[in-house]
């Protein structure tokens, strides 16, 4: 057994001491209780409180000492605490935790890639940059995947100013392998931010790893058991992915009488690669299918939709085979595959309901599930919409029948009660500030006894894997994943005229089917 830390473990208070012993000494069936207690008198909400300091030294003293169930949570504990210093990891607590260096590192020693306590050791080294070459020598003894690798060794890494490389962290460093146009596109908006935004961006991509490490290893040690791996996903050669072809206008004409124009609420005249407001006489583009609402396009921003499309089909596919299974594992707390591909494919062809008019698929994607709503409504009934250009042009090139829309989710671009059915997949917590607006919109668009389906997730009520989800940003730095409360999602669908027919709930997802109510 690895020999602990030399502490002065007297510094405790008595208080401390207790709480320590009854989690280590706690039968397997309190050890959670336990270690919850035990961690919220020492950390609280991402801070640490007045008797964290004083109860490092026996905790680091205590995980050489343990069983391995019980040395994962104290390595997960360890590091939520020496997190609470970032970006200074020099800090009084990092560095009481950091004398345990050796420890950690030698626990590594006869591990798998998938134990729980690998994972958790990880998760707790990775705020060690100082040791990061014997860090990774170790990790990479012990065979870890590449994912895990890639994150620990970007949590250690230093950023480079002058060559900086942002956003491209989740759902691990390894997925993303841009070239050609994908890096002149990240090029272009780096270089239009400050040192300060840099150095910003930089510290929330670090929070991103350390959000994906802690969460897989936090639900390996409660669960005492590997996660589920994701099926390896090899991409098509550059030349090979799909593109769509530019469409009649015949594919928007059918939905001519629902679709309206966002600035006046206007019919809309279509023609050759442009749809025209009768009303107001504005006109949008329509390139490869994809009618773009999002404003009037002209001059550079044309330009750049059109780049977008055509030149960056690798973002869509990074997202259809890595970035979205992993969201669904990291927010549903689907580590262990409760909830699979096939069990969503039967939950929408069972509760999509259309009646009579257009079926929409608000922030539809890449179009995985749009191919779904398409088998179950037929795919002459159905429209698209979504504000991302590269997911849109993936979704084209899978379902050319199907129209796609860039827009947002409120207002949206339909009449009043035009709508058949509304689906929107893993999505409203893309855009947790207009999700009451959009839910009220989708009752306002909604014909009486029209279903609007949803697959989100729910806030877990365990702090620490909220902090771990909390920790993650996915946009420019425009904050993590915001969650919901399923008490208040209900009071904006009833707020909207929709009354919940179906709930279902595994790990942190929620899935419901509310109708329209009828007259």
């Amino acid at each position: 057994m690895a020999k602990g830390p030399h502490v002065n473990v007297s510094a405790a208070p008595a208080k401390v001491h207790k709480l320590i012993d009854l989690f280590v000494d706690a039968p397997d069936d309190l050890l959670d209780t336990e270690f919850q207690r035990l961690a919220g008198a020492v950390w609280r909400d991402g801070a640490l409180t007045d008797l964290a300091y004083p109860a490092v030294p026996t905790l680091a003293a205590r995980i050489g000492a343990v069983d391995d169930r019980r040395k994962g949570y104290l390595a997960v504990l360890l590091g939520l605490l020496a997190e609470t210093e970032y970006p200074a990891t020099d800090g009084p607590v990092s560095t009481a935790i950091g004398d345990g260096l050796d420890t950690y590192v030698g626990l590594l020693d006869g591990l798998g890639q998938d134990d729980p306590l690998c994972l958790a050791l990880c998760y707790l080294l990775a705020h060690f940059p100082a040791g990061r070459d014997r860090i990774l020598a170790a990790a990479g003894r012990v065979g870890l995947g590449e994912d895990d690798y890639s994150r620990l060794d970007r949590a250690m890494a230093a950023l480079d100013p002058d060559h900086p490389v942002l956003g491209r962290v989740f759902p691990s460093p390894h997925v993303w392998k841009l070239a050609g146009a994908g890096q002149d596109f990240d090029q272009r908006w780096i270089s239009t931010l400050s040192p300060e935004q840099i150095a910003g961006g930089w510290q929330a991509d670090t929070r991103t790893v350390f959000g994906g490490l802690g969460a897989k290893a936090y639900w390996a040690v409660c669960n005492w058991a590997p996660p589920m791996r994701l099926p390896a996903v090899t991409f098509p050669p550059r030349d090979q992915i799909p593109r769509a072809s530019d469409p009649a206008t015949d594919i928007f004409t059918p939905h001519a009488a629902a679709l309206r124009c966002p600035g006046c609420g206007g019919g809309f005249e279509f023609g050759p690669h442009r749809a025209r407001c009768g009303r107001c006489a504005v006109t949008y583009p329509i390139t490869a299918g994809i009618l773009d609402l999002s404003g009037p396009v002209a001059g550079d921003q044309a330009d750049d939709f059109q780049f977008m499309l055509a030149e960056m089909p690798t973002m869509g596919l990074i997202y259809e085979a890595h970035a979205r299974p992993n969201f669904l594992r990291l927010c549903g707390s689907n580590w262990g595959s409760t909830v699979t591909p096939s069990k969503e494919d039967e939950y929408i062809a069972q509760h999509v309901r259309p009646v009579d008019g257009p079926v929409l698929d608000l922030a539809a994607g890449a179009g995985r599930w749009t191919e779904v709503l398409a088998e179950t409504a037929g795919a002459d009934r159905v429209i698209a919409l979504d504000l991302n250009p590269p997911m849109l042009s993936m979704l084209r090139a899978r379902l050319t029948r199907v129209p796609a829309i860039r827009a947002g989710a409120a207002p949206l671009p339909f009449g009043d009660a035009s709508l058949g059915a509304v689906l929107c997949w893993n999505a409203l917590q893309a855009f947790p500030a207009e999700a009451p607006a959009a839910i009220a919109e989708v009752g306002r668009c909604l014909r009486p006894g029209g279903t609007f389906t949803l697959m989100t997730y729910r806030n877990s009520g365990d702090p620490i894997y909220r902090h771990f989800v909390d920790s993650h940003t996915f946009s420019q730095y425009s904050g993590g994943p915001r969650l919901f409360d399923v008490g208040r999602l209900k009071g904006l669908l009833a707020a909207a005229g929709l009354r919940v027919r179906d709930e279902w709930g595994p790990g942190t997802f929620v899935f419901i089917t509310a109708e329209r109510d009828r007259p």
